[in-house]
């Protein structure tokens, strides 16, 4: 369950990071749509019955197109934040990812609120009626949910905790350095300073 978890918020991410990429397209939001859709439809039965092949057959269908929409559109700070979480500490990827997901997109939502209002509905909320800033908030709480409910750690200590490791506020300015070197955040739709990575971290 937990692997299915940290590999299903990975792909959440890819399809996340595409969706609001500097450089989007057409193809890449159809891509992102569709796995955030099954995403949405599937993981938290993936995770609580991992014989559930329908559950299954549908993370393969949404991980395989959040990977067309990454490999076109790229990525953006969650994943340029978490390789440095990865290589300082062997933490696992995806839930590296997961964790830092709706940190990063809360600082990223007043350069895309269209979009995130756009995902929060290809979430499952209502947001018939909403201003856009107010259905953007929602794609945020819907991803926080989908974290807890498949066990994904809340944040730095817990992770830490989770795999006997401790995450060093001493090592956040050189892991914020590596992350404003790596290339993922060049397609980040917002620019970040050095210290607001630190903060999110």
């Amino acid at each position: 369950p937990a692997l299915t978890a940290a590999t299903g918020m990975d792909a959440l991410t890819h399809a996340v990071e595409a969706f609001v990429s500097t450089i989007a397209n057409p193809m890449t939001d159809a891509c992102a749509v569709e796995a955030m859709k099954l995403i949405f439809t599937h993981l938290r039965k993936a995770v609580a019955n991992g014989q559930d092949l329908t559950a299954r057959e549908g993370m393969c269908f949404a991980q395989y197109l959040a990977g067309m929409a990454f490999n076109n559109a790229s990525l953006g700070y969650v994943h340029s934040m978490a390789h440095q979480l990865g290589g300082f500490y062997n933490l696992p990827h995806g839930e590296c990812n997961a964790l830092l997901l709706p940190f990063v997109e809360k600082f990223n939502l007043i350069a895309k609120v269209e979009k995130f209002a756009e995902m929060a509905a290809i979430m499952g909320e209502n947001t018939a009626g909403l201003a856009p800033r107010d259905a953007a908030e929602l794609a945020l709480k819907a991803i926080r949910q989908l974290s807890t409910d498949v066990g994904i750690p809340a944040n730095l200590v817990e992770l830490g905790r989770r795999y006997g490791k401790e995450v060093k506020a001493a090592d956040i300015p050189t892991m914020t350095a590596n992350a404003q070197k790596d290339i993922c955040r060049f397609t980040n739709p917002r620019c970040a300073t050095d210290k607001d990575v630190a903060d999110i971290y």
